[in-house]
């Protein structure tokens, strides 16, 4: 369970939730190694809980983590805690397309262009290290406060189309490719179809298709022409319109073959937008099959003397006709015969006639032999050696809706995995690319293990050059962490991370590995990397408290095994009032487990106080005697003193306010005339009375 103010990985501190998604949540995180301010997003429960996914996840993420570029949202680490699976982020603060493109209604031409632009560098990045995205789509870019494009979940998407996963969670069907759409082998030029439906809803503000269901959607992007932009916004330049037909084209071989030649056709619509200058290529005819005539079959045999039909070909059309009807599947028996039955036995000369009886007789004596083959399994027999060296049964298992579920290959030599594959029903291309396994082992296959596969799809197979092959695994200890994951990912290992506790080795540096340096270990299997936190078993890192309340800071210990030692409070300009001022030991630090930590509490700014400093005069009608002074503060504060010398120095302090009035009173005689009641005659005499002065106003100056 995440909760605020709680630490990840010993050095992410949850700060806030800042988005949720199908399959995860996302939330502000402060990563304390470095001091910066991340993304961390954490899987759902329902799929931390499915074991194929997790392991998918982790490594696709792992290798997206290899990806540096200004038009990508970075990938820091990934790692595991508790049950809690997590990928750490660059956290960029801004919109996701989608979200822009329904403020905006729809974007310029220019700005589309531009956008389009720096999501190509992003992807070409990605496809120079041979890594597909799969899953391109407005909700997958971002665009920061500052205006840069970035886009996200790089390996992400393949670990999840890679599993059971439901296409509300994916949602990502209205930009799917053709073949993806299929369940086939994708490639870059994958990405390249989602980026041009994702131009085609810049500058239109709507999605090329749409329907009720999922199921309807992929069907119009495998059947339905790709509407034109201009339909929906007239002013749209001929040059857009042509690069999202040619980045939309349903075979992958008509597309852009390259991010790069997109790029430069981008450039050139800056420049010149109603200039016709994309090349679409030749025409075709739909893809249709179409019936040979008797002119072309005449033309045929004058060139050649026989019609020779190539099996590729009838399996192309049969891979066509089960993609445009998944539901109506027949053997390959059954297509065989009706493409014998499209053929007169005319269109065959007697060389052909021949040739046909060999072959004939071969197939019989080989089906033959692999009914033999089979009824010995089916009675106990030795199975097939290439699925036993794999650590699996190679029979062909199916899914519910009869398709087949891929079997790995990977380290089988290229013979025995085409043997494999081509005895469950499926097609091999091969390429040879420079890896780490051994020479004529296969290195990477283009649908993975456990994906549902349609019958007679070709499989792209990876066969090593074996001139990476290492003689053994290479020595990162004493690394950095991300060194030592880089080395040990170009050797061809898997690499999981786990902390250990030492302060023999610095913090963030390999202390340990498994296996151990220079052992033999097979190309793609897993090293373990043990990183130093830097501190010793019953010391731990001390957690930066400043800035927190009093209850997170609280936590924070807790979290960390530290004892709360003393509280209290102080008065604080710069600190809000409730927060942490300072603590007795410096974030970072190693402390033990036993110290008990004390934290200073800002009590808000100190209040501030006045005084009266001034000389005063004698009032008006004084002539002697004594002076009571009287300084009432407005808020009813009151000072009194006596003095019978003028001028008199006053220095009050410690008011709470900045004004109040002053009196003074005295004892005054006068010269009155009345009854002398001795002498019976009027008299003068003199008197005494007691005068108080009106109140007269005053400010007191700050202390």
């Amino acid at each position: 369970m995440i909760k605020t103010g709680m630490l990840i990985g010993d050095r992410y501190e949850i700060l806030e939730k800042i988005g949720t998604g199908g399959m995860s949540d996302v939330y502000k995180a402060k990563c304390h190694k470095l001091n910066r301010y991340v993304a961390v997003k954490v899987l759902k429960q329902e799929f931390s809980e499915n074991t194929n996914f997790v392991s998918k996840f982790r490594t696709e993420a792992q290798a997206a983590a290899g990806l540096m570029h200004p038009n990508i949202v970075n990938v820091y680490d990934v790692g595991e805690e508790d049950g809690i699976y997590y990928i750490v982020m660059e956290l960029v603060e801004g919109i996701t397309l989608k979200s822009y493109i329904e403020k905006k209604a729809r974007l310029s031409v220019k700005e589309a262009i531009s956008i389009a632009i720096q999501v190509s560098m992003g992807i070409e990045a990605a496809h120079n290290n041979h890594i597909i995205h799969r899953d391109i789509k407005p909700q997958n870019i971002m665009i920061s406060k500052e205006g840069k494009v970035k886009i996200a979940d790089f390996g992400i998407a393949k670990a999840a189309t890679s599993n059971t996963i439901t296409s509300n969670v994916m949602g990502s069907v209205h930009y799917t490719s053709p073949e993806q759409a299929r369940g086939g082998f994708s490639d870059e030029r994958s990405d390249i179809y989602s980026l041009g439906c994702t131009m085609f809803e810049m500058v239109t503000g709507r999605v090329p298709f749409d329907g009720e269901t999922t199921v309807s959607i992929a069907i119009k992007h495998i059947q339905e022409e790709m509407p034109s932009p201009r339909e929906f916004v007239g002013e749209i330049p001929i040059s857009i319109e042509k690069i999202i037909f040619k980045c939309t084209q349903k075979s992958p071989d008509r597309r852009y073959q390259t991010i790069a030649a997109l790029i430069a056709d981008l450039k050139q619509s800056l420049i010149s937008p109603d200039e016709d200058f994309v090349d679409l290529g030749p025409q075709l005819a739909g893809g249709e099959t179409r019936a040979i005539s008797e002119e072309e079959m005449a033309a045929i045999r004058e060139h050649t003397g026989a019609v020779k039909l190539d099996m590729p070909e009838q399996q192309m059309r049969l891979r066509e006709d089960l993609a445009k009807k998944p539901a109506q599947k027949k053997s390959r028996q059954e297509v065989y015969e009706e493409d014998e039955e499209e053929y007169d036995e005319d269109d065959l000369d007697p060389r052909m006639e021949k040739l046909t009886t060999v072959l004939a007789i071969v197939a019989a004596v080989i089906i033959g032999c692999i009914a033999l083959a089979l009824a010995w399994k089916l009675l106990g027999g030795i199975g097939n050696k290439s699925a036993i060296e794999n650590g699996k049964p190679n029979t062909a298992q199916e899914t519910e809706n009869g398709d087949l579920i891929m079997i790995s290959v990977l380290g089988m030599e290229e013979a025995d995995a085409k043997r494999a594959l081509h005895d469950m029903g499926l097609g091999v291309k091969t390429q040879t690319v420079a890896s780490s396994y051994a020479k004529g082992q296969v290195c990477e296959q283009s649908v993975a293990q456990g994906e549902s596969v349609l019958v007679n799809t070709t499989i792209l197979l990876s066969i090593s050059d074996g001139s990476l092959a290492s003689e053994g695994v290479p020595n990162v200890v004493g690394m950095e962490e991300n060194d030592a994951k880089k080395a040990l990912e170009e050797a061809g290992y898997l690499v999981t991370v786990e902390s250990i506790d030492t302060d023999e080795v610095a913090a963030g540096k390999v202390a340990q590995q498994s296996p151990q340096a220079g052992e033999n270990a097979a190309a793609g299997s897993n090293v373990t990397i043990s990183v130093s936190t830097g501190v010793s078993e019953g010391m731990v890192p001390m957690p930066d408290l400043r800035g927190k309340t009093e209850a997170e800071a609280k936590q924070l210990l807790e979290a960390a095994g530290l004892t709360v030692g003393t509280v209290t409070e102080t008065s604080s300009e710069d600190v809000e009032a409730g927060r942490v001022v300072s603590q007795s030991y410096n974030p970072g630090i190693n402390v033990s487990k036993t110290t008990a930590i004390n934290f200073v509490i800002s009590s808000g700014p100190k209040a501030l106080t006045y005084k009266y400093v001034t000389s005063l005069s004698a009032p008006t009608g004084y002539t002697s005697g004594q002076v009571t002074v009287t300084i009432t503060a407005s808020d009813g504060d009151t000072r009194s003193f006596t003095t019978s010398t003028f001028p008199c120095a006053v220095n009050e302090a410690g008011f709470k306010v900045s004004s109040g009035t002053i009196t003074y009173t005295y004892e005054q005689e006068t010269v009155e005339t009345g009854f002398d009641d001795e002498t019976g005659q009027n008299a003068t005499f003199m008197t005494t009375k007691t005068v108080t002065t009106q109140p007269v106003s005053i400010t007191f100056t700050q202390e």
